[in-house]
């Protein structure tokens, strides 16, 4: 008996992506002078400690976080600082408890779907070859004694990381628990004693406002007016500090935003709200300015628009993106594109070379003319589980090499910038697919084609709409149409379709006819008789060749 064919997961239909619904810019305040560095620390250390006390308090609430409370920790605060710091530093701790519960969730549902996994594993016999869709038995007894201990460690953690949930507790920790955990390993991060302490206190502190709609300038407790001047409301006990007006503190450093400034402008000089963040880079000695804002949710283009011009088809991989370039009917134009990245070495360098690649991919597609760009609409969080793929550690960290995360918060921005739109599409099969009926075909002695460039493809055909296989498939054997309509084939009230093929004798006289009348004569047929002899298996002496 034959094996019945895998059944194929559903595919979900593609859709344009939303647009980005807030802008952040951020300029260096340069030129400062000692007594401004000064005052800016001493800001930062009194309501950073407020802000630790206040996170304190919110986490002590657990699951009581009622108007009432959150005004009364406002009241508390506004004493020792002002009424609109206040609000600030409730609404950041309200933010980061809010952030801290979403990752507890998260969290959770991983050590269950790795519980799941082990329980499944250790169910099977050793040695059970696993599948695509579920991993198979271990190898050795050594191997399954080992999983039976990792498994009553992760159910430990699980029943842990449930009680925390359902009593409200989370554990969160003002300045990174990364950076925390880097002062018992001082050595390993290369760092001083003193080097560590001065970034663990600079991430401590806390010089944000939120923008107020109305307002001077848009925002009254971190002000920044038209031609850069930069005051800040200073808090209760530090007033003394002031030299300007109404307790204002005002820097020597002028700021000019190169990136959206008019933008900027525009909305301060409406007085719509614009909120800023003052950030101290330790490494390399330099206070930066960041100034956000929401904006409404870009109106993207209907998706028989984007489609309209033709799509660029992109698949992300660890080191590069391939790029192919496809008619509206989903005819591959062109050779394949490829823009390469390195995401080794800092976060900073990262994330430039994520953002490198990205734009020449919007200039080469602006270039092209077409309006949308396909992608994946990747997510491999559940596939880089240890449980399930413990034994393919390099697979493992190719799927956690690929910028997924960076990847989508990027290219939607910048795209919206330069007028694109950005057209998500299910990522199943699209590399197995486009490998097989896509790489050999567009394969020549000049082009080289990669799965990656095959599986561009794909996705910029599943992104059009079309199917990814490139011809219809042959008939059945009996010649028969009871199984239903051939694929990628105009159905039979489709208007200017393919007609019937005709039988193969029509053809093949066809062909005699227009060969003999290229040649300007014809020999002639032989007669019933003859033919009916040499069918029975007698030998009959062909007729000579008579012509005009």
């Amino acid at each position: 008996m034959t094996e019945p064919k895998k059944k194929l997961r559903t595919i979900d239909a593609p859709f344009v992506a939303l647009g980005p619904s807030g802008v952040a810019i951020r300029d260096r305040l340069k030129h400062l002078t000692p007594e401004d560095e000064k005052v800016l620390r001493l800001i930062g250390e009194h309501l950073g400690h407020l802000a630790s006390r206040d996170l304190a308090a919110c986490c002590q609430d657990a699951g009581d976080h009622s108007t009432e409370r959150w005004a009364a920790r406002k009241r508390d605060l506004t004493a020792e600082s002002s009424s609109r710091w206040a609000g600030a530093i409730t609404k950041a701790t309200h933010d980061q408890w809010a952030l801290s519960r979403r990752c507890q969730l998260a969290h959770i549902q991983g050590l269950e779907a790795d519980v799941r996994t082990l329980m499944h594993r250790l169910s099977l016999p050793l040695g059970e070859k696993g599948t695509k869709r579920a991993a198979g038995g271990y190898r050795s007894k050594g191997e399954w004694f080992q999983k039976t201990r990792r498994l009553a460690i992760l159910e430990h953690r699980l029943d842990v990381a449930r009680a925390d949930w359902e009593a409200g507790v989370v554990h969160v920790v003002r300045g990174g628990r990364r950076l925390l955990n880097t002062r018992r390993n001082l050595a390993k991060a290369q760092l001083t004693e003193a080097q560590w302490r001065e970034r663990w206190e600079a991430e401590r502190w806390f010089l944000q406002a939120d923008g107020e709609s109305g307002k001077r300038y848009g925002n009254e407790t971190i002000r920044v007016t038209p031609d850069g001047e930069v005051s800040i409301k200073l808090p209760a006990p530090l007033a003394n500090l002031a030299n300007s007006k109404h307790g204002r503190y005002v820097l020597a450093s002028r700021v000019a935003f190169a990136h959206r400034g008019q933008e900027w402008a525009d909305r301060i000089e409406g007085n719509r709200a614009v909120a800023y963040c003052i950030h101290y880079d330790v490494e390399r000695g330099r206070w930066y300015l960041t100034a956000s804002w929401q904006r409404p949710v870009v109106q993207t283009i209907g998706l028989e628009s984007a489609r309209a011009a033709g799509m660029i088809g992109v698949d992300t991989n660890a080191d590069h993106f391939a790029a192919y370039r496809l008619d509206p009917h989903g005819n591959p134009v062109g050779d394949p594109h490829r823009f390469f990245y390195d995401l080794s070495g800092s976060a900073g360098h990262r994330d430039a070379q994520i953002r490198h690649a990205i734009t020449r991919v919007l200039h080469w597609a602006k270039r092209c003319g077409v309006a949308a760009i396909g992608i994946e609409d990747l997510d491999f969080t559940a596939e880089k589980t240890r449980e399930k793929h413990g034994r393919r550690k390099r697979f493992r960290q190719l799927i956690s090499g690929i910028p997924t995360g960076k990847l989508k918060a990027r290219l939607v921005s910048m795209a919206a910038e330069m007028g694109l739109s950005i057209v998500a599409v299910d990522p199943a099969y699209t590399s197995m697919w486009g490998n097989e009926h896509w790489r050999k075909p567009m394969q020549t002695p000049r082009r080289k084609m990669s799965r990656h460039d095959a599986a561009g493809i794909a996705i910029g055909r599943r992104a059009l709409g079309h199917s990814i296989r490139r011809r219809t498939a042959p008939p059945h054997d009996d010649q028969s149409d009871r199984r239903g309509h051939r694929t990628v084939q105009a159905d039979r009230g489709a208007r200017e379709r393919e007609g019937t093929r005709p039988p193969v004798t029509d053809r093949a006289h066809d062909a005699r006819a227009r060969a003999g009348t290229q040649q300007g004569t014809r020999g002639t047929s032989a007669s019933k008789t003859v033919r009916d002899a040499r069918s029975a298996g007698q030998w009959v002496q062909d007729s000579l060749l008579h012509t005009d």
